[in-house]
């Protein structure tokens, strides 16, 4: 594992993403030289797949209550289309 990625790992998410959020408006409005848009595309895609790693543990620790039939409720994990039958 790299110094970065590891620092990374150390991170908090909303300071993860706001800084993919700064190297985007970078990209965006600057005119980087090549190698520096290189490199800060780089360092986007690292954030990027970081922030999608920690969305995806989240969404696997999330734990909905359903409401049976008979008026009890039960915890199920979460599913991605849980979202769809509400």
């Amino acid at each position: 594992m790299t110094a970065k990625k590891r620092e990374d790992s150390e991170r908090r998410f909303e300071d993860l993403l706001e800084e993919l959020l700064a190297v985007v408006t970078r990209l965006e409005k600057a005119e980087p030289d090549l190698e520096d848009a290189l490199l800060a595309y780089e360092r986007g895609m690292a954030l990027s797949r970081e922030c999608h790693k920690r969305l995806e543990e989240a969404q696997q620790k999330i734990k909905l209550l359903r409401q049976r039939a008979d008026g009890s409720v039960e915890e199920a994990p979460f599913a991605k289309n849980d979202t769809e039958r509400r």
